[in-house]
């Protein structure tokens, strides 16, 4: 059996899956196991807010407050988040794939009004710093929270009744939740989003470890799209007909 264990909240997870392909989801069976859950923290923004804001992250987005006027702009990392921000009124519009993407566009563009970056507590780019250091007037705000997860006793189940679990991971932390939750009975198809989510996989005895050619859904889409094709001609599947 192949297995594909989803290690992110269960909202994007299952979207995720219901995004691929139909002839991929049929070669594979989706286990939900979420390493991290984002939880709003207290924080006083104003009310009404007003200011333009960063969003390097949908999470970000989903306890963002609403813009006081639709002339606020939120530059976002990826198409994902640029859609949610735009979703909820922000004059939305992608400013990069990625954290360096994001600041060196800020940097070229310079916005004409002071910026707020609006992050969990765990976050990676130094986005407000380094737009600073810029010369780009930038803050930043913590509104969300992400604590790890371990597994429940129904998952733990059913990754042991895999005979290979595909596992796209999308972020450095629960890259690293993963490998501290390790052994697996399962062999391991590692995907990783990017070279900082690949690094805490490394220690980890796999079956394969692939890297994203962007950091982008659609990207970890053909990887698994890939990943569930070659392993069913493998086991002698439907493809290997």
């Amino acid at each position: 059996m192949v297995g594909l264990l989803m290690t992110r909240p269960q909202m994007a997870a299952r979207r995720f899956v219901e995004e691929l392909d139909p002839a991929t989801r049929a070669k594979v069976t989706p286990i939900f196991a979420p390493l991290i859950e984002p939880r709003p923290v207290a924080h006083d923004l104003g009310d009404p807010f007003s200011g333009d804001v960063i969003f390097s992250s949908a999470n970000a987005v989903a306890f963002a407050p609403r813009p006081a006027d639709p002339s606020q702009r939120a530059y976002c990392v990826g198409a994902r988040t640029t859609s949610a921000a735009a979703q909820i009124g922000w004059a939305a519009n992608c400013a990069g794939q990625d954290a360096d993407g994001l600041v060196a566009n800020l940097i070229e563009r310079r916005p004409d009004r002071p910026l707020v970056h609006l992050r969990g507590i765990h976050s990676r780019g130094f986005i407000a710093q380094r737009l600073r250091d810029a010369g780009v007037s930038c803050t930043e705000t913590v509104i969300y929270d992400q604590p790890a997860l371990g597994y429940e006793a129904d998952t733990e189940r059913a990754m042991d009744a895999q005979d290979v679990m595909i596992v796209p991971l999308f972020s450095p932390r629960t890259a690293a939740q993963f490998v501290k939750l390790a052994p697996y009975r399962a062999e391991l198809c590692l995907l990783a989003l990017s070279d900082a989510v690949a690094e805490p996989l490394k220690r980890l005895n796999c079956k394969d470890l692939q890297i994203c050619k962007a950091p982008t859904g659609e990207q970890m889409h053909i990887l698994v799209r890939d990943a569930a094709a070659r392993l069913a001609r493998v086991e002698g599947g439907p493809s290997a007909q």
